[in-house]
């Protein structure tokens, strides 16, 4: 198996490259993306490999799959789908000798939510047992008919569920999957700070990097590096909000990080002042309607910190990959994004070197980029979190250029 990963910056052409690379290839793949609409984008640029999207019905998606790799279709998927595939779909892509293309990383790890009690009550009773060395969690009560723990039974007993620490529950990825394909291409941004960088690394895969140039007006993959790394003028057209009033709310390092939020916004007078600041950048600063106006905040302060007349206007701050708000320009960026502690160690003790600031960075720019700056258009954006902010301004130093040496 040889693991490409396509780290280059955003507009580089990493998608076009990936397309010519595919209509060029007599080979069979499967394209993975995040939404269904970047699914039609490839099944609309590669006629000739007579691309086919698993439908739900009659049946469902998985078995639509199944049909559909037992005829040598050529895929274009979500990750969504990725993340259900079974032993059958191992062995039918495995046959098939299939090259996987991964547009952005996978939610490789999700903590399953469990709680500690829970936990010590299967284990009292029998029904699991914990290997101290591996975390894996194995499923030992196969009478078990409950509905309760069913979706806990089928993780363990597929080997991807592990507790960490005797508090940290969560599911990781079967590495399996993607040993079936004879090839695995990434296609990403700052993959070294990713998720799915320190599960190839622990999991024993071995990869390399690729690049993307330009031929004759089109994209293609490049074994010899980027060509791409700058981007023209882009510090001076991303404008960031700075008001020492609005922006103290922010200060301290952990300041709007997901546990910080859950407890500061739990007090009404403190999450009326989130709010109202956030309605007043939006609306009166830069004059935002819902149409052109995009937020975000930890999902479990969405409602809380809604301002009036945005409703509409609030995108997942995990959003990636996808055209569908690049009409927006006004945004506000109010989350400041660190490492799960408890993943972290888990990494760490399994030898990956963590960069909590280069995963923040990631995260925000693949957010940021959904807006109006992926057309190379002016936006505006507001990020109470210092450390963010600061983030932001340092990577937009180190990025921008002078002249265009790539095209969005």
């Amino acid at each position: 198996m040889d693991i490409k990963i396509c780290d280059a910056i955003m507009g580089a052409g990493k998608t076009s490259a990936a397309i010519n690379y595919m209509n060029d290839s007599p080979g069979k793949f499967i394209f993975i993306t995040p939404y269904l609409k970047e699914c039609d984008r490839i099944v609309d640029n590669c006629p000739i490999k007579n691309f086919k999207s698993p439908k739900d019905k009659p049946r469902s998606k998985l078995l639509n799959l199944h049909f559909l790799l037992e005829r040598g279709f050529n895929i274009s998927s979500t990750h969504a789908l990725f993340a259900s595939y079974t032993d059958e779909t191992i062995r039918l892509i495995r046959e098939g000798h299939y090259t996987l293309i991964m547009d952005e990383v996978f939610e490789i790890v999700k903590e399953i939510n469990v709680s500690k009690g829970d936990v010590m009550d299967l284990l009292a009773n029998g029904y699991i047992e914990i290997d101290k060395e591996t975390c894996r969690v194995k499923w030992l009560n196969d009478n078990y008919v409950g509905t309760t723990f069913q979706d806990l039974m089928l993780r363990a007993k597929a080997g991807t569920l592990l507790y960490y620490n005797d508090t940290f529950l969560f599911w990781m990825f079967p590495p399996e999957v993607f040993q079936a394909f004879d090839e695995v291409i990434v296609l990403t941004y700052l993959f070294e700070a990713q998720l799915q960088k320190y599960y190839f690394d622990i999991n024993g895969f071995s990869y390399r990097y690729i690049g993307v140039e330009q031929r004759g007006g089109s994209f293609y993959f490049s074994e010899t590096g980027n060509q791409f790394t700058k981007i023209a003028g882009l510090k001076e057209k991303v404008h960031i909000f700075d008001n020492k009033k609005l922006n103290s709310v922010g200060d301290d390092k952990f300041a709007l990080s997901s546990s910080w939020s859950e407890r500061h916004f739990r007090n009404p007078v403190s999450c009326a002042k989130m709010r109202d600041g956030l309605y007043n950048v939006l609306r009166h600063y830069y004059s935002g309607k819902s149409g052109n106006s995009m937020w975000t905040s930890f999902k479990a302060q969405k409602d809380r910190l809604t301002p009036n007349g945005f409703k509409n206007c609030f995108v997942s701050c995990s959003c990636r990959a996808t055209n569908e708000y690049r009409g927006k320009k006004n945004l506000a960026y109010c989350v400041n994004i660190f490492f799960n502690p408890f993943l972290k160690r888990y990494f760490e003790e399994h030898g990956c070197v963590v960069d909590e600031d280069k995963y923040a960075l990631s995260e925000m720019i693949q957010w940021i980029w959904r807006s109006s700056i992926r057309d190379g258009k002016e936006i505006w954006i507001y990020i109470p979190s210092r450390r963010m902010r600061e983030l932001l301004q340092e990577w937009l130093s180190e990025v921008s250029a002078l002249k265009s040496n790539a095209e969005n």
